[in-house]
């Protein structure tokens, strides 16, 4: 047995900061509440749920995750977050419409009291939406300090000893990173003169991060994968995890690539559409912010089957994705994949997918993992790009040049050998067990 790391235990309460208490937030917070009030199980947290092995299959050490490395329980999270629209947490849960009241009713009274700080919002990249709440337009740099100032009130008002912030926002319209970017310094200097390149997750990334609080982003926008918060972050000891939950379609691909390429069959092509009618939806019927969400979405393939290695299987696929806004469907994503395989002699044959899914029921226990195991790593002193999280991301960050994993069995063999090497044991090579 190595020796293990030195992490500091998770004493007092943790605040959970999300900007965003949209769809995904509030349906995370009010799973969290029903969970530790007993009226629900935290279905889909590998935190909460999964089991790890340790040693040896037959030496049966096999302990929940939870009771193996120590993670802040349920009972010490409180939860806070900023919105455009909605003015509290139930408020937000029945405008999205993602959970039926019969469970939000014996949660109504707390999920009220969780009341939304005005948000840093620019229209500019959310055509689709309308914030009323807001922080008044000034400088981009009084914005950045306003969200300090929430930030060290609401820790203050909470009495939390640590605080993690996950971005629940809505995606933002595509851009390059440009000059601001590039440093620290460049970019507080962009702040004060109002740099156009700068947008709001940008600001919520770069709050959290000078106030020392780790940060993942859920939503494909440039937010902490930009040198300035690369650098921030190193220079802050703060580590950070972006980018994208992985929730239906990409969790779809990241489960079944990796599968047609272990057999060596070949792959012509994957067309994949989603229909969405949510506020996620709608902001991508946008195409500035759909290209956004494209980009993200497009990078799984060529990572999981490297065409550069095996060109007669992969080198020549046709990658095709589309979202269409259809307000009927609701949080109920539907997401069609036509996947035109061949193999041997080259014979055609196709897999087709219809995956209903609640993009929301699926990203809530993600935004609890990222935010449990990121405070995980600032107890243990770990900074910057935390790598082993790339399980949860579609378009993970890279913490190398060697660029990002996608394989999502690769990517969950990291995080358990990351938490068994921390604790001092062994890395598991093979098979998995729980």
């Amino acid at each position: 047995m190595d020796k293990p790391l030195s992490i500091a235990p998770a004493t007092g309460r943790l605040g959970v900061l999300t900007p965003g208490l949209g769809a995904v937030a509030s349906t995370f917070i009010a799973g969290v509440i029903a969970a530790r009030n007993g009226l629900a199980v935290p279905i889909g947290s590998v935190t909460q749920m999964a089991h790890i092995r340790l040693g040896q299959r037959d030496e049966d050490r096999n302990p929940l995750i939870r009771d193996f490395v120590p993670l802040a329980g349920l009972d010490d999270l409180v939860f806070g977050g900023w919105d455009p629209i909605s003015a509290n947490v139930l408020e937000a849960a029945r405008t999205c419409g993602v959970l039926e009241e019969r469970d939000l009713a014996p949660l109504s009274a707390e999920l009220e009291g969780i009341v939304a700080m005005d948000a840093v919002f620019d229209q500019r990249w959310v055509k689709k939406l309308d914030g009323a709440r807001v922080k008044p337009a000034t400088s981009k740099w009084d914005q950045a300090q306003a969200l300090v100032e929430d930030i060290e009130r609401f820790r203050s008002e909470n009495d939390c000893e640590r605080l993690v912030m996950v971005w629940c926002g809505s995606t933002e319209a595509y851009q390059e990173p440009s000059a601001v970017h590039a440093s620290v310094e460049s970019f507080e200097t962009g702040l004060r003169s109002g740099d156009e390149n700068i947008s709001p997750s940008q600001i919520y990334a770069y709050a959290a991060l000078v106030s020392d609080v780790p940060f993942a982003n859920g939503a494909p926008n440039l937010a902490v994968d930009l040198p300035c918060m690369l650098e921030l972050a190193a220079l802050r000891g703060v580590p950070i995890a972006g980018k994208d939950f992985k929730t239906g379609q990409t969790l779809m691909k990241t489960l079944l690539a990796p599968g047609l390429k272990a057999r060596m069959l070949g792959l012509r092509g994957w067309y994949s559409t989603n229909i969405l009618g949510n506020r996620d939806g709608e902001v991508l019927d946008d195409p500035e912010n759909f290209k956004t969400k494209e980009v993200s979405k497009l990078g799984v393939l060529d990572t999981i089957l490297q065409p550069e290695a095996y060109p007669d299987l992969y080198g020549n696929i046709d990658h095709v994705v589309r979202i269409n806004y259809y307000p009927p469907r609701g949080d109920n994503k539907e997401g069609w994949d036509n996947i035109d395989i061949f193999g041997w002699l080259g014979y055609p044959m196709q897999l087709k997918v219809n995956f209903l899914c609640r993009d929301s029921i699926l990203a809530a226990p993600i935004v609890l993992d990222l935010a449990l195991f990121l405070d995980l790593s600032a107890r243990a002193g770990q900074s910057g790009v935390q790598e082993w999280l790339s399980f949860y991301l579609k378009a993970p960050q890279a913490a190398t040049e060697a660029g990002p994993e996608h394989d999502l069995f690769i990517q969950q063999t990291k995080l358990k050998n990351t938490l068994r090497e921390w604790m001092g044991e062994k890395p598991v090579t093979h098979s998995e067990a729980g």
